[in-house]
Parts: C-alpha cells; structure tokens; sequence
C-alpha cells in the first residue's frame, strides 16, 4: 500500500514517516519460535529453522501448478481437481518442513484418515527448502501426469525441481542435502497414497436427472452434468460443516406475488441495464478462458503471496490453511448442489416471465444453482486470508492481465468476495440469494476449519 503526503515542515514528515514506517509493518510475524536443543552429543538440531528460509520454492512451484490450471486443453481438464490438487500439495508443503517449526505440530490425526507423517532423524540438520522441493515434485509428478498433462508440462517438472536441487546442493552439504530431499519425498508419498483415497476417484452410477422445476440436464441446461457425487468426498476436517448450512432457497412457484419470481425477476431486470463495469465484472470471473472451475482463486493466493514474500514457514502455513478450506467448501457446495437442485434462471425467464428468447451473459454451467459455488469459494479463502493478513488489507488481482482484462483493486479480502457474488448476478447464472448465502457458507467452513485444526503444539 503506497502512501502520498504533503506536509507542512520537513520536522513534522520526518515524524509522520517514522509513525507510518511502524505501522505499515506485515500484520503477520514468522510464526515458529526460537528453539534450538543441544543434544547430548554436542551437535544441534535443526541448524536453520524453516523461518529461516525465503518461500521462493513454494511459490515457484505454485506458480507452475496455475500454468498448467490456466486454459486446459483436452488433455488437461482438470475438473475439480484443481482445488483438491492445490489442497494436498498445500498439506504436503507444511509436513515437509514443519519439523522446522518448534511451535507447529504436524496436521496427522488431525485431518481425515491422514496416516503417520516420516520422523526425522534427531539430531541432524535438514535443508529445508531441499525437504520442500522435493515434496513438491514428487507431488506434482503424480497429479499431473502424461495421462492428464501435455509432455511440455510434465517436462517441465523435472526442470524446475532439477534446477532449484542445482542450486540448494550449493548451500548445504551432500548428506544434508540427500537427508532433506529423502524427507520430503517420503512426506509427499504418503500424502499422495492418501489422497487416492478420498473418494475422487471412485466410479459411480450414471446420474439420473430429476424432474422439473428441480434442475434437469435438459435445454436451456447444458446436457452434461459436472460431478454429480464430488460432494461425497471425503471431508479434510470432521465437523467442518457443522452450523454452516443457510435456509433453503424461496419455494418454487409462478406466482408473481411469490418470493421465487420476485428473485429470478431480478435477475432478468439486472440483464436489461447491465452497465460495462458490471459486464466487466461477470467476464472477470468467468471460468472460461482462464482458470476453470473458480481455480483463479488459487491465483488470488499465489499473487498475495508474491505481494507478501513471506519466509517459508509462514507460506506453508497459509497455504495449508487456504488450501484446506478452499477444498472442503467445495465438497460442501456440491453436496448442497446435488441436494437442492434449485434451477438456473434461465428456464423460468424464458417458460414464466415470458421472455422466450432471453439469454445469460455467460454460459450456463452445468450443475445446479444452489448454492453460488464460486461465491462459496471465494468466502473460504477470503476467509483464511483475512484471518492471515487482516480485515483492512488493499490489494490489485492481476489475474487476467494476460488477456487484456483491467486490474481489479479492493480494500480487503470480503469486498472481493462480495464483488464475485454479484458478478455471478449479472451474469444472468445465479440470484443474488445463492451467491450472498455460498458466500456465507464459504466463510463459516473456513472458520470452522481454522478453530478445528491445531496447527500450534499445545
């Protein structure tokens, strides 16, 4: 945040600028303690804390998970995977470097189903960026695969975990190094075995469609029906739902005096006076072009993380935490979504108010309206950001720049979440019902999540 002033004397700005200096500082300190045992042998513990440590091997390797998240081809649809991806490799990062966090405990136990995580070896010093790098290769190798992936893509992950052990085997010494890279391989393999066992890759029954007025797969809808049975995943946290679930949508009915025309009447009439600010903002967080299924919020992540530079402990933390409630709020919203089956707006547009030809801004997704996924997503990891960085934080997403799109500036973390609610309104795809509540929602997982989970030993 950038401050211009004028003042009247060079005394009164040298005062101003040291009062500003201290209050500008990060809102979040390094989170592990200073603690180095001396062991019985004479030698220390871990030598360098993970604190120690910038983040750059996380955020590079965050950065080449969006490229491969951004336009996929037909060969790299990720789905909704890209939220469970970003999630198992935020839980990978924090196991393999929070044994250099005095302060933290490992999630195992913690989150469910999660096996043992490695011990490392007492005594002994561990490079952990190397621990890191190694993890996230790993990873990354197995989620984006030659199945799913372009050769470029997959190629490019051993060139980058190839050029990062170039440089750390410059810092340490060869055991060190081998000890460290030996960890974090061993953490990831067994996130990853866990992983496939969280019910995303089970093999269910075709779905078969409701009848009207619930949501059918039939036109206006798309015939396709996007991942009917995500919302029986496995939860990361037990009872991070509880107390988050909002009233049930109006009750359907054509009566002009009912709640559920007034609320798809709005829709329609917010349609007919788009102004370009508003259209701008339905085209900025469309799914496509640019990262589908709402994973440009783990671009929101990555960008305040650049903005932040924080020391690696702390950006394993963030992204543990952001990644967790970003994934469990979709389990959720598509559980609800599968359940309520509320319909797009379209349909009624067209059958009950009459406008026979009405189409959204936007493409109808297909799934069913309630609740607003994205605003669901977008209040989990709004959430976790706020609780990471403060309420009263500015910031410019940079996220379309790529495609001619103007930055998008706000004041904190909830305005960008209230902005995503009413783009999906004037983009003609949700009420303003469905993104206020997912929003909600979104927001409540979050905390929940946060309260739930003890990342600090007791």
């Amino acid at each position: 945040m950038r401050y211009s002033l004028r003042l009247a004397t060079p005394f009164i700005c040298l005062i101003f600028s040291m009062m500003l200096l201290f209050s500008c500082q990060k809102k979040f300190e390094s989170p592990s303690t200073e603690v180095t045992a001396l062991l019985p042998n004479g030698s220390h513990g871990h030598l360098k804390q993970t604190k120690t440590f910038t983040a750059e091997v996380a955020q590079k390797w965050q950065d080449l998970q969006l490229r491969f998240l951004r336009l996929p081809t037909t060969v790299n649809a990720y789905g909704r995977n890209g939220h469970r991806y970003f999630a198992y490799c935020g839980i990978a990062l924090y196991e393999s470097v929070v044994p250099g966090m005095p302060a933290y405990q490992s999630l195992s136990g913690q989150l469910t189903d999660m096996p043992q995580m490695p011990s490392t070896e007492p005594g002994k010093a561990y490079h952990w960026p190397s621990s890191a790098n190694a993890a996230l290769a790993y990873i990354n190798k197995h989620f984006f695969t030659p199945a799913n992936t372009s050769a470029t893509d997959v190629a490019s992950i051993d060139s980058l975990e190839n050029a990062l052990n170039e440089t750390y085997q410059l810092e340490v010494d060869a055991e060190t190094f081998q000890r460290s890279q030996n960890f974090g391989r061993t953490v990831a393999e067994e996130i990853f075995n866990w992983s496939t066992t969280d019910g995303s890759l089970n093999i269910y029954p075709p779905y078969i469609p409701a009848a009207l007025p619930l949501w059918t797969p039939t036109a206006p809808n798309p015939t396709a029906v996007a991942d009917p049975y995500w919302g029986m995943n496995r939860p990361f946290v037990q009872g991070s739902t509880i107390g988050t679930a909002s009233p049930l949508p109006p009750a359907y009915s054509t009566d002009p005096s009912s709640d559920y025309y007034a609320m798809v009447k709005e829709v329609y009439d917010v349609s007919q006076s788009l102004t370009p600010e508003q259209i701008a903002t339905a085209l900025y967080f469309r799914d496509n072009p640019g990262y589908p299924n709402a994973t440009n919020y783990i671009s929101t992540f990555s960008q305040v993380m650049h903005l932040e530079n924080p020391q690696l402990d702390f950006y394993a933390l963030a992204h543990a935490k952001t990644g967790i409630a970003f994934a469990e709020a979709m389990i959720n919203c598509w559980k609800i979504k599968f359940t309520v089956l509320q319909d797009r707006p379209t349909r009624y547009i067209r059958n009950v108010l009459g406008h026979t030809t009405w189409n959204p801004l936007l493409s109808i997704p297909a799934h069913p309206e309630f609740p607003s996924a994205h605003s669901q997503m977008a209040g989990a990891v709004t959430a976790v950001l706020t609780d990471l960085l403060g309420d009263d934080y500015h910031f410019t997403l940079h996220t379309y720049d790529y495609m001619g799109m103007a930055p998008r500036s706000y004041n904190s973390f909830n305005d960008m979440a209230i902005d995503v609610g009413k783009a999906r309104v004037y983009a003609g795809i949700h009420y303003t019902y469905s993104c206020v509540e997912g929003r909600k929602q979104g927001e409540r997982i979050a905390r929940n999540v946060l309260n739930l989970l003890k990342f600090k030993k007791e």
